[in-house]
């Protein structure tokens, strides 16, 4: 049987992935205190402190699914919500009183999609949602100076529109975490993902990296594991995590006792070399400055806790809010503050210690799991459409099963 991809395809896949987890950079394994670029190792928060701070972390998802049936009916949605924990419980974000469901989520009623006037009404109902409209009224610009592409360019396509709806719902919760009355200074706030964007100017996003930072004075952190900045460190990773384990950890001085809770964690900021041969020379989405670029994030790679034998597992990337990382930089003053940032990893590692996801703040596991549409949400919208059809009794039974054919699955 012929090969469905040729071999020199695949060959080609191989020696890419090969050229680039064997890259090296000068990143020494031994860090300077004074020198974000180099590896910052601290010792694990011990497992009975990691619920002593008063800070409460919240977390922000967002997901977004779409199924088109063969007689030009479609489905689309998008929503997106956060949960809050403190001192290891989780808090009430609504005001329902469902004892299961805590956070806040929001989603939209306009679902169906026949023809392009259903797309321009999904983005025209977007710019309703009470968290979005909050979020232009501090933005203090129009649609048309605040989004790169108009309406029309947004509707092309069903994909499109959606992940553009879910990323600006996700950016306004953002928003409404940092303005709710119970949101103290010294609060995280956790984004799955980066602190940059395509679908949002960065002025207005620079102008609310500045207002979590300086005037709401909470610690706003993207993270993520799916990056090619994890691909490009790969060698790097590997040969700190070798001098952490093999020297560092038996002459390193714990305070715990417990040899099982012994853990050494680092962190360092991604210099410039790595981010553009992750991302492309002269690429606006990795630029280090308030302008010319696509958010107000900087990228640090992190070990928050320590997988045995799993290379790159614990290891994630942090998109920190540069207002935090570099505090006087409206004033062109780059220079990092190293404090604060070695505040935010050890506090991080309160959050990354759960067995189930070792390394990975569990908040974001958890918005995830709260927020996510699984591909069951075909299925329950359908059933719910059908029991609504069959409830007024307008159409035939066999008319109503045959408008959610799905003809693919017969093939």
């Amino acid at each position: 049987m012929e090969d469905i991809v040729p071999q020199s395809a695949i060959d080609s896949v191989a020696q890419h992935i090969n050229q680039r987890t064997n890259k090296q950079y000068s990143i020494p394994t031994v860090g300077d205190a004074t020198n974000s670029e180099t590896p910052q190792i601290f010792e694990i928060i011990p497992f009975e402190d990691i619920d002593k701070t008063d800070s409460k972390f919240y977390a922000v998802d967002g997901s977004s699914n779409s199924h088109s049936f063969y007689n030009g009916v479609s489905i689309g949605l998008y929503r997106a919500g956060y949960v809050c924990f403190h001192l290891g419980k989780q808090l009430r974000m609504n005001s329902s009183t469902d004892p299961v469901i805590l956070g806040q989520s929001y989603t939209p009623q306009n679902i169906l999609i026949t023809c392009d006037q259903h797309l321009l009404s999904i983005y025209d109902e977007l710019l309703t949602l009470a968290p979005v409209k909050r979020f232009l009224n501090f933005l203090q610009g129009e649609p048309a100076e605040v989004f790169p592409y108009d309406r029309e360019a947004i509707c092309t396509s069903v994909s499109t529109l959606l992940s553009f709806c879910q990323e600006i719902l996700e950016w306004s919760l953002i928003y409404e975490v940092a303005c709710r009355p119970d949101t103290k200074p010294d609060d995280f706030i956790l984004k799955d993902g980066h602190l940059r964007s395509l679908n949002i100017a960065q002025k207005y996003l620079v102008k609310l990296g500045d207002f979590l930072s300086h005037e709401k004075k909470v610690v706003l952190v993207g993270i993520t594991k799916n990056t090619p900045i994890k691909m490009e460190l790969s060698y790097t990773i590997k040969q700190i995590d070798s001098y952490l384990q093999d020297k560092l950890k038996p002459q390193y001085p714990f305070k715990q006792t417990d040899p099982k809770g012994q853990k050494l964690c680092c962190w360092f900021e991604v210099p410039d070399p790595v981010l553009h041969n992750s991302y492309g020379h002269g690429s606006m989405f990795t630029r280090k400055k308030l302008t010319g670029g696509r958010g107000f994030g900087l990228f640090f790679a992190a070990r928050l806790d320590y997988v045995e034998k799993l290379q790159n597992y614990d290891w994630v990337v942090a998109d920190v809010n540069i207002f935090d990382a570099a505090p006087d930089i409206k004033q062109d003053n780059l220079v990092r503050d190293m404090t604060g940032l070695k505040s935010i990893f050890h506090n991080l590692t309160r959050l990354t210690q759960e067995h189930y996801i070792l390394g990975y703040p569990y908040p974001l596991v958890e918005a995830h799991n709260f927020i996510t549409l699984k591909a069951e949400f075909k299925e329950e919208v359908i059933n719910r459409v059908k029991h609504s059809m069959y409830s007024t009794q307008q159409m035939d039974h066999v008319d109503i099963e045959n408008m959610f054919l799905d003809i693919h699955s017969r093939f």
